[in-house]
């Protein structure tokens, strides 16, 4: 038989021999041994939690320390929570100043990026510079509002227009580039020569590349006046301002539309098989090359 036998007022329930000697270990410390003397007592009647709550109810209340008055001046108490983050944030800079001072002493003093020269510091900051642009303003404006669909129209416009001025215009009247060579004999010959008698045209006209009469022909037939002549001259160099502004246009349209297609190509590949040949220049569109890839 065991030594330690329960009393008889004590019913057997689910708890273990632990939880019991807890309980009475509890009653005998608030002072009230005797409250359920004589009384059948059911401890599975009793939660746990009640009894926590009596334990605490005698406990005294503990206030965190102060800052002395003396050091009011200097804010609250430091606490070990934030002792904590202070030495964690102290330790953190002492080892990034380690790596740093590590990777100084192991720095190549050959070493170059392109960083070094495209960037400036500025009130302790680095500042990229400012690259040159790569279009003008009016080529970013278009790209921006309209479509592919909406340039390849313009550029045929512009195409047909300009091919229309080709067709009336001969570019009569500008300085040729090309020149004419007269050959001669002798040496003599060359100090002789008379340039509108060797055309067969008078002084005046002997400078002109076209609409050069001969003199028989002036004698015979009339001249247009002078007027007339003047007015002719300005329609024709009023034309071919338009024909050279059409066909500056027709080359911007051109660009447009080729710098619209390589960022359609860059959007719709992978950055990965595609590497930069050239930059963008407000002349010409960007040039990349992508790896060649197998398709199945």
């Amino acid at each position: 038989q065991p030594r330690f036998q329960p009393s008889k007022w004590l019913r057997p329930c689910n708890h273990s021999w632990a939880d019991i000697l807890y309980i009475l270990y509890i009653l005998y410390f608030l002072g009230k041994p005797n409250k359920f003397a004589g009384k059948d007592l059911t401890f599975c009647e009793t939660t746990m939690s009640s009894f926590k709550k009596a334990a605490k109810a005698r406990q005294k209340d503990h206030k965190e320390r102060s800052q002395p008055l003396s050091r009011r001046h200097l804010g609250l108490l430091e606490k070990k929570k934030d002792y904590k983050l202070r030495a964690k944030d102290f330790h953190n800079k002492q080892g990034i100043l380690k790596r740093l001072k590590q990777k100084a002493l192991e720095h190549n003093p050959d070493e170059f990026y392109f960083h070094m020269i495209n960037s400036r510091l500025k009130g302790g900051k680095h500042a990229e510079l400012q690259s040159a642009e790569r279009a003008t303003p009016e080529q970013k404006k278009l790209m921006q509002t309209q479509d592919i669909r909406y340039v390849d129209y313009k550029l045929s416009a512009e195409a047909k227009k300009v091919a229309k001025l080709q067709s009336s215009l001969h570019l009569i009247g500008h300085k040729a580039k090309n020149k004419h060579t007269f050959f001669l004999s002798s040496k003599e010959e060359v100090k002789d020569f008379n340039l509108a008698k060797h055309l067969g045209t008078t002084k005046e006209l002997a400078s002109r590349t076209f609409n050069r009469p001969r003199a028989a022909t002036l004698q015979s037939s009339m001249v247009v006046g002078t007027e007339h002549l003047q007015k002719v001259s300005r329609d024709r160099e009023q034309h071919y301002s338009e024909l050279q502004q059409r066909m500056r246009r027709e080359r911007q349209l051109h660009i447009i539309r080729q710098k619209m297609d390589i960022k359609k190509n860059l959007q719709e590949k992978g950055k990965s098989g595609r590497k930069m040949v050239t930059k963008e220049t407000p002349a010409a569109p960007a040039v990349y090359k992508w790896r060649q890839r197998r398709k199945r």
